[in-house]
């Protein structure tokens, strides 16, 4: 019967836990993509984003894109990027460091906002 008991309450503890979880800050760390496609170019990004140490977070962002010019795409053209940036967990955002990009978390969607654009959690 204690063992019962026992067992009962490590579940509610374990539980009344997992309730209190930010779940912002949880789906944070994965793989974004987005797209875009305008009159002067094309871009794909990948954004590759884990934890480091307490709320900060380190992002690769690499892109390919293609400029258009006359009608005419050109080759496809690659960069690179690496990103520190810090959770905020009273407004459930992301702060990069260098540029004071914000970084606006929807995990119930399954995306990410950079500005206005959007990566899809894949």
């Amino acid at each position: 019967m204690k063992t019962l008991k026992t067992m009962f309450m490590a579940l509610t503890v374990a539980g009344l836990a997992a309730c209190h979880a930010d779940q912002s800050r949880d789906f944070i760390s994965g793989t974004f993509v987005s797209s875009a496609i305008g009159e002067f170019s094309k871009a794909d990004d990948t954004l590759i984003i884990e934890s480091a140490a307490s709320n900060n977070f380190l992002l690769h962002r690499r892109t390919g894109y293609n400029l258009i010019r006359e009608g005419v795409t050109g080759k496809r053209q690659y960069e690179r990027e690496e990103w520190q940036a810090v959770y905020d967990e009273s407004t459930k955002t992301l702060s990069e460091i260098k540029k004071g990009k914000l970084i606006t978390v929807y995990p119930d969607s399954g995306y990410i906002r950079i500005g206005k654009r959007k990566y899809i959690k894949k």
